[in-house]
């Protein structure tokens, strides 16, 4: 018995002391989009597409819907989406889904390259003629092609904010660039159905099969995503303040992490499947970006400091995430801790950014 709680003794003060980091030599710096070159961009891109022709791991008898490895991640999200966002799991669980995906990339289809980020504040002027969304070979491809009838859907009117954002000025299929042939397979789903302990969408492993939609809202950018904005995070003096402009914890509010959906809008607006879109990577990428900044401000003060429960919006009776909260990460890994997660440059991690 005294074995036994000497063990668990070790294992608390493992998870409650910062872990040794890898060497600064052997770290791998992820880049913002325009600093790759045209070559590792169009890298980028062919695996992406290497990870359509790969065959799903999920039994289709119960997953009837999916059909490639880029599906197992949207439906791992769409499992987990009342889980992970608008609460203290939306930076850790993102965390490691992302650095999944580039693994993935690498292990399953030969990428060599690191997972590129989106630097939101550059974008600020013209999201239509930026490396990102130009339509060129080495792009995201860029906005749908103008719908009248879903440009002003949904409304986003949150209260941060005064009165309600533009329109999009989009709305319509992707048919330009890299891209202008994705299919998506899971969804849509709407918000309805974003509720704290709520079901997940009726038949959500349904097969809909469709074109790529985005509905550019630049003005969500503008007022979201800025440069003020960023500064505010990085200097914020605790997780309670970084994430009340990251991600607030309730449903009337917006914040970066939110406002980085809203400006490609589409698929990417959609708060279940929106991995559909390949944006969401790399906006996930910056997120992760800013927030391994502010960690490292402030290293190792900052490792373990979280904010909120692991239930969408907070709700007061929901459990208060620790670094012993377990994650899920479906068919793509084994459920991990909170713990495991913290450091970009500890574990199973070895990474940073520019």
């Amino acid at each position: 018995m005294r074995l036994f709680h000497t063990l668990l003794l070790a294992a608390a003060v493992a998870l409650a002391a910062s872990p040794p980091r890898c060497h600064p030599n052997a770290t791998q710096v992820r880049r913002e989009w325009q600093e790759l070159s045209p070559s590792e961009r169009t890298d980028y891109i062919d695996a992406l597409w290497c990870m359509r022709s790969r065959p799903s791991r999920l039994p289709n008898h119960q997953f009837p819907g999916v059909r490639d490895r880029l599906d197992d991640f949207v439906t791992t999200h769409i499992n987990n989406t009342l889980r992970i966002h608008n609460n203290g799991l939306l930076l850790p669980w993102h965390r490691h889904f992302t650095w999944l995906w580039e693994q993935a990339l690498r292990q399953e289809c030969g990428y060599t390259g690191v997972q590129p980020y989106w630097n939101w504040a550059l974008y600020m002027d013209d999201l239509w003629t930026s490396p990102l969304f130009d339509n060129s070979a080495t792009s995201l491809s860029g906005n749908g092609v103008s719908n009248a009838s879903t440009a002003e859907h949904p409304p986003l009117c949150p209260a941060n904010l005064d009165g309600c954002l533009p329109p999009g000025h989009g709305g319509g299929c992707v048919t330009a660039g890299p891209f202008a042939n994705w299919t998506i397979h899971l969804g849509p789903f709407t918000r309805d159905w974003v509720k704290s302990y709520g079901p997940l969408p009726p038949d959500p492993w349904h097969y809909n099969p469709r074109c790529l939609n985005r509905n550019f809202r630049p003005e969500a950018l503008q007022t979201l995503n800025n440069q003020q904005r960023i500064d505010r995070m990085l200097h914020a003096p605790d997780m309670d303040a970084f994430l009340s402009v990251m991600d607030p914890g309730d449903a009337t509010r917006i914040g970066s992490h939110g406002g980085g959906h809203a400006t490609v809008g589409g698929a990417m607006l959609d708060v279940f499947a929106s991995p559909h879109d390949p944006t969401f990577f790399l906006h996930h990428g910056m997120v992760d970006r800013v927030w391994t900044l502010w960690q490292e401000a402030d290293f190792p003060q900052r490792w373990d400091a979280l904010n909120g429960t692991a239930v969408i919006y907070n709700p007061p009776d929901a459990p208060w995430v620790t670094l012993h909260t377990v994650m899920d990460f479906g068919v793509l890994d084994s459920p991990r801790r909170v713990g495991e997660v913290m450091d970009t440059r500890s574990g199973r991690y070895c990474y940073a950014y520019t």
